[in-house]
């Protein structure tokens, strides 16, 4: 009997629990309908933004999400939040600091004028910023820690379409420039190895030939005709052809007259690379390879120069000077680590080493250009600013006589800033100088031992002094008088000059 009444007992307590299981739940499920989190006044069943508190219930767009929780462009920042909400841009850069992302600049950007010494926070001195695409809106991936380095430009001849070729850590960029205000960025082309932050591009018979210090990088050719149509904008090209004939090169240099590109720097595939004078291993010991391009599309390799040692930049030209015992002979002139060689390369199989110079207080020759009528060579010393703790300098050698080159003068800069690549378009040298940006500067004078500094743009606003931040490269030569400035940190800048 007793155990029969436990049985009864413990079935009827079983009982109570379902009930009162059952009735938790309902109590649950209706608290979980009359939740309010947010404590907006609307329960999160229908409210269209329930993690944030928006009694108002705004939706602009009509889509069921509320402004305050909306992320339009799905980049993991809330419209709120986000500096341009209808681009992605989840790393919110802002290199003006207008509080607009440079997502939306790329969109919207407006020229900004130099007024009062300033282009927006861009220090400046008569020339006015018509564009600009941050490191962000050169990719298409884009990959922290991704660097611009190297620049060059091509204008199609049958548009008449301006493009500026921008080199990237990981890849090289094809921007068309036609409209500043509206930079668009047409496509890239990745590294052909691993990722470097030195690339080199220039240009021949439309056809883009790329370099880099990468491992087994060798030479990208990308048919620059291609950009005219390209329907899913930007895209990920692939080049036209690919030399592997060598390895890593620093810079590349191209004759237009000749047809002969000369790949410097150069180590074979799969050695260490290194820049320092002096070092050997590599094709030619670092001097320039001659490849015949005149195929665009199919190099051939014809030889190098080894006698002057590791080449880091160089200019090639069909000689028009001073010097009549080398008139329209092809020289290079090489800045070679620590000193500036003159090589005739008119015969590729026989090359000649012409003359040697050496300047006071050398630490890093690193290049030059020639002014227009072949007298004059404006080089570079890379290290010597910081070195020394001198004002920006650079050695005008005076090339009147080939074989024996003087040194003329040294040009002293406003700013400490070190001096990387400069090129000349009639009387005016136009010179990167890392955190000092644009610097050009009038060498009407020149002759006479008178330089001048006339206008400058700053794409580098962060700082001042001698370090490796800042401007990298430049371009002057569009028709247009759209500079190109590729900016290690802040992109591509266009600037142009007031009048």
């Amino acid at each position: 009997m007793q155990t029969q009444m436990v049985k009864i007992f413990k079935n009827f307590f079983s009982i109570i629990l379902l009930f009162l299981y059952i009735q938790s739940c309902q109590n649950e499920s209706i608290d979980q309908n009359y939740a309010d989190n947010d404590s907006d006044g609307f329960y999160d069943l229908i409210d269209n933004c329930p993690s944030i508190s928006n009694p108002e219930q705004v939706d602009s767009n009509g889509d069921g999400i509320g402004d305050m929780c909306s992320d339009i462009d799905d980049d993991g920042i809330i419209d709120i939040e986000d500096n341009c909400p209808e681009n992605y841009n989840p790393y919110q850069f802002d290199n003006d600091g207008d509080g607009v992302g440079d997502g939306c600049d790329l969109v919207d950007f407006t020229s900004l004028p130099c007024i009062d010494g300033f282009a927006g926070e861009y220090p400046c001195n008569g020339y006015n910023l018509i564009g600009h695409l941050s490191i962000e809106n050169l990719s298409i991936d884009f990959v922290e820690n991704t660097r611009v380095n190297d620049s060059w430009g091509w204008k199609d001849p049958e548009t008449g379409k301006e493009y500026a070729i921008v080199g990237l850590s990981s890849h090289t960029s094809f921007v068309d420039m036609s409209d500043p205000d509206n930079l668009l960025l047409i496509g890239i082309i990745p590294t052909a190895s691993v990722n470097s932050i030195w690339r080199d591009i220039k240009v021949y018979n439309n056809h883009a030939y790329i370099v880099s210090e990468a491992s087994n990088h060798g030479m990208q050719i990308f048919d620059l005709t291609r950009l005219r149509n390209v329907e899913n904008i930007p895209s990920v090209f692939s080049p036209d052809s690919h030399f592997t004939d060598f390895g890593r090169a620093h810079n590349i240099v191209i004759n237009e007259e000749t047809g002969y590109a000369y790949p410097v720097g150069n180590q074979d595939p799969g050695r260490s690379f290194t820049r320092d004078p002096g070092h050997e291993g590599g094709l030619f010991d670092g001097g320039p390879i001659f490849v015949n391009i005149q195929n665009p599309l199919a190099p051939v390799m014809e030889g190098g120069f080894s006698d002057a040692g590791y080449c880091h930049d160089a200019q090639a030209v069909v000689y028009n000077g001073p010097d009549n015992e080398h008139i329209g002979k092809e020289i290079i002139i090489g800045s070679d680590a620590q000193h500036v060689d003159i090589i005739d390369v008119t015969d590729k199989s026989n090359p000649i080493l012409i003359s040697t110079i050496v300047y006071e207080n050398t630490h890093y020759t690193h290049q030059g250009w020639l002014t227009e009528d072949h007298k004059y060579f404006i080089v570079g010393d890379e290290l010597d600013e910081a070195a020394d703790g001198i004002n920006t300098r650079s050695i005008v050698l005076d090339l009147t006589d080939l074989d024996n080159p003087q040194l003329h003068y040294d040009y002293y800069g406003p700013t400490l800033a070190i001096d990387h690549n400069g090129y000349i378009v009639g009387n005016r040298f136009y010179l990167a100088s890392y955190k000092a940006g644009l610097r050009e500067i009038d060498i009407s004078q020149i002759e006479s031992k008178q330089m001048s500094e006339v206008g400058y743009f700053d794409s580098y606003p962060q700082g001042d002094g001698s370090g490796f931040s800042g401007a990298w490269s430049v371009y002057p030569f569009h028709e247009s008088r759209n500079i190109i400035i590729s900016d290690i940190q802040n992109g591509l800048f266009i600037v142009k000059r007031e009048n």
